[in-house]
């Protein structure tokens, strides 16, 4: 049992780092410090805890599979956020629009890691290695990349707003939650009544342009934050010959 649990969560987590460096590659100019990132890595993982009991009743009470789906979506952006919300959004660390979706990502990254820990325990400890390694590679492409991209939709909304005012600060946080749940709840839906592989190619299709369009706004946050420096320091020469004058 020891064996298939340590060999669960390598293939859980492993896989996830790749996601990880994946994303913080766009951050490679001022990357965020390594320990508040492992933090809230394992905020995110913990997350998992509080939402397995909330996925369970609603799949105990809740008939309608739109509505399960939509509930189970809501219930994981959600937590997500909270995590973030205790360990990243209360530091200082946050200096600029694009930290926002790389702590999002961080902690949906963690969430994944143990999810997908817990999806490959049952083939492991049935010595269906096959079974697991598939299980594992879809969820990699699929799920796990789900959850990054859906908990980016929140940081991006945030860091679009950044250097706004408070309400439209609220306006990107609301919009990047609603955004989150949308696209996590349709894909789930999707993926779960996909009948055939040429619908689950295709969904899985649909997630890659997501991923590539937060690509694009990954890169729009980042020239966001080059043209804020750049004006601060051009006030500031102005500041500095105002002074010598």
């Amino acid at each position: 049992m020891n064996n298939h649990l340590v060999l669960s969560l390598l293939a859980g987590i492993l896989p996830t780092f790749i996601w990880l460096f994946f994303w913080l590659r766009e951050d490679k100019e001022r990357p965020e410090p390594k320990g508040l990132l492992l933090l809230t890595f394992f905020a995110g993982m913990l997350t998992v805890i509080f939402v397995l009991p909330f996925e369970e009743l609603a799949r105990t009470k809740i008939i309608d599979d739109l509505a399960r789906t939509l509930s189970w979506a809501t219930a994981e952006e959600l937590i997500k956020y909270a995590a973030v919300a205790f360990i990243a959004l209360k530091s200082r660390q946050i200096d600029e629009p694009i930290d926002f979706p790389i702590y999002f990502i961080t902690a949906a990254l963690g969430f994944a890691a143990l999810e997908n820990t817990l999806f490959l325990l049952k083939p492991f400890s049935l010595n269906a290695t096959t079974e697991a390694l598939l299980t594992g590679n879809l969820r990699f492409l699929g799920a796990t990349l789900l959850h990054a991209v859906c908990s980016a939709m929140i940081g991006i909304g945030m860091g679009l707003t950044f250097y706004s005012s408070w309400a439209k600060k609220k306006i990107g946080l609301f919009v990047g939650i609603f955004a989150s749940i949308v696209l996590h709840s349709l894909f789930n839906f999707f993926i779960i009544k996909t009948g055939d592989s040429g619908n689950f190619f295709a969904v899985f299709g649909a997630l890659w342009v997501v991923t590539i369009i937060t690509m694009l706004l990954f890169e729009k946050l980042r020239r966001m934050g080059e043209e804020y420096r750049s004006l601060r320091k051009e006030e500031e020469n102005l500041n500095y010959v105002g002074q010598q004058q």
